[in-house]
């Protein structure tokens, strides 16, 4: 067997004042495709930084054989140094790579190269820092989270790149089909310390529970070896046989033993606050149309959601997936058609950018609105600290604001408010992000337990082959149709998977003058301050008008009115029309202002 390219060898490196990984190894060879797992926050970024050698372990030692190449994928890439994305790719090439690579993979991932740096979405500078990565065909490439803010062809293609290269790989990802397809050896990073199968992940789940089966054994038995122990020495021995030092000693040893046993972390413990059943129909979309700016996003769409039906929204970046949910929902309003909820329907919705999370707000405060200290779940009242201990957060924890959580972190908090509140629809906009996989084990239980409705958007192919009985896929110029089954039921009958959105090539600045209104070729790599802030109060002013609107209505409704006061009544006729320019207005923003950020990645 050949020698790794590279290794790390008893390594550890601590935190804070507490260990973070201790004895961690890891080799690496040609052609090996290892991904690494491990809950969130157990150190598994941090083993890779130890790996690409940016940061040193406190012992161990890492080795990489003379010549070898390696190239590292952060979470969150920097490409401040560079004025454009094509320049950023090219500045990893070495002497002998071939420089046309960086312009074909820019492409494929959906980017010209002229992008400006400092203007680029998260989803444009992930795709350029693969692109960067990719392009010198490394000896070793070293991946963390390389499929988030990417879509559903871009994953697909960057799959299907990987396994056709001859590069080591260590992965880092919480999509399962995505480690399934590229690996064929796992380590699990669990307490500080790396264990490893030579079989891929599709094996990992079923080792690891082995594995912990066999802990859980082996501490009953030291368990049951202690209070033996302690019975000796209570009531089998005489005052003067007590003095027996070495048996005494031995039990201070075993109880010592299991205090230094490190319990596997626990899971999460998801249980639903639910509401009155609501009625059959749920969601009722009958001709539904929605353009911006002569683009269609939805066209003529008719659909009916019945209660207890679990549909997943698929498509591309840019295809308006989000968009619909809000038509769907009655957050936006159709251009034509029109959209009815059923009876009863308690509506709770997780959005994918958590911006209805305070960072100011604490944990406890975030759970239970500021006003308690319980949470109400099934009817049964729960201290707020019990309730955060079913989500993975330490009682400490409760006063933490919401700003300094960790990404996964926040993530379960928002999973943990949204269950906590009485619902029969649950509307989810990419609820798997930042997820771990034992995590997503139980929201796809409870999504399968839930007796109400589901609507979800989600860009996890394993996930909607587990969760949804139905896909609504974007097939382009507003189009969508509904395929029965999960992901892999809809491609079975499509022929084919989603399709990615065709990125043109913007034109020469003289062709495209700055101060042509509406030109949609002008550079606009990312939303500014006062558009996020547009984007975040816009749904609030849309609920005022549509409130203020419904009351002139009520009072423009009064037969009488016009003979009784003409003048109110031409005064609320101007108000309801003013009302109503107004809505008009505030919905186009906020859908400009939609698109936009979807159409970013933002």
């Amino acid at each position: 067997m050949a020698p790794p390219l590279l290794s790390l060898q008893d390594c550890s490196l601590t935190f804070g004042g507490q260990p973070l990984i201790e004895r961690a190894d890891l080799a690496v060879g040609q052609g090996d495709r290892i991904c690494l797992v491990g809950r969130n926050g157990s150190g598994k970024s941090t083993l890779l930084k130890i790996a690409a050698g940016l940061l040193e372990a406190d012992h161990g030692t890492r080795f990489v054989q003379p010549g070898a190449t390696i190239r590292y994928l952060p979470q969150e890439p920097d490409l401040t140094d560079f004025p454009t994305t094509l320049a950023y790719v090219e500045a990893g090439l070495g002497p002998g790579d071939d420089p046309y690579r960086a312009r074909y993979l820019l492409e494929q991932l959906g980017l010209h190269g002229d992008e400006p740096t400092d203007r680029l979405s998260g989803g444009e500078a992930r795709r350029a820092a693969l692109a960067h990565v990719l392009a010198p065909a490394p000896d070793i490439l070293l991946l963390d989270e390389p499929t988030n803010h990417l879509d559903l062809p871009a994953i697909e293609w960057l799959e299907n790149e990987l396994l056709s290269i001859r590069s080591g790989l260590v992965l880092i990802s919480h999509d399962r089909r995505f480690l399934e397809r590229l690996s064929s050896a796992t380590i699990w990073l669990d307490r500080g310390i790396t264990r490893r199968i030579e079989k891929g992940f599709a094996s990992f789940e079923s080792w690891r529970d082995e594995v912990l089966e066999q802990e859980e054994q082996e501490r009953h038995k030291l368990d049951r070896k202690i209070a033996a122990e302690a019975d000796w020495l209570r009531y089998g021995v005489t005052a003067r046989r007590k003095r027996n030092v070495r048996r005494l000693a031995h039990l201070h040893t075993l109880r010592q033993q299991r205090r230094d046993q490190v319990k596997a972390a626990g899971s999460v413990k998801m249980t639903l606050a639910e509401a009155q059943e609501s009625g059959t129909l749920v969601i009722e979309a009958d001709g539904i149309s929605k353009s911006f700016d002569g683009r269609p996003i939805v066209q003529n769409l008719s659909l009916r959601i019945l209660r207890g039906d679990r549909l997943g929204i698929v498509g591309p970046n840019g295809s308006g997936k989000t968009t619909l949910l809000n038509l769907l929902t009655g957050v936006l309003a159709p251009d034509s058609g029109q959209v009815r909820l059923g009876a009863n329907v308690e509506l709770v919705t997780l959005d994918q950018r958590r911006e209805s999370l305070d960072p100011n707000a604490t944990v406890a405060e975030t759970l239970t609105g500021g006003g308690s200290d319980s949470v109400v779940i099934g009817g049964q009242r729960k201290h707020v600290v019990g309730y955060m201990k079913d989500f993975l957060f330490a009682p400490e924890q409760a006063r933490t604001p919401v700003g300094v959580l960790s990404g996964g972190e926040r993530n379960r908090l928002m999973v943990a408010r949204a269950l906590a509140q009485p619902s029969n629809l649950l509307v989810l906009d990419e609820p798997t992000n930042d997820l771990d996989l034992e995590t997503l084990d139980l929201l796809e239980e409870m999504i399968d337990d839930y007796p109400g409705t589901v609507v979800l958007v989600s860009h996890d192919r394993d996930f909607l082959d587990r969760t949804v009985g139905s896909v609504l896929v974007s097939e382009g110029e507003g189009r969508w149709v509904e395929y029965a089954g999960g992901y892999s039921d809809m491609v079975a009958q499509r022929g084919e998977g989603v399709q990615a959105r065709t990125v043109e090539k913007p034109k020469a600045k003289a062709e495209r003058p700055a101060s042509e209104p509406g030109n949609r070729s002008a550079p606009r790599r990312k939303l500014g301050f006062n558009e996020q802030h547009e984007l975040k109060t816009l749904p609030g002013r849309i609920s005022e008008l549509e409130t203020r609107i419904a009351k002139l209505h009520e009072t423009l409704a009064d037969p009488g009115l016009y003979a009784r006061d003409p003048a109110l009544f031409e005064k609320a006729s101007a108000a309801l029309a003013e009302a109503e320019a107004q809505l008009a207005a505030a919905e186009e923003r906020w859908l400009t202002l939609e698109m936009l950020r979807e159409e970013l990645g933002a």
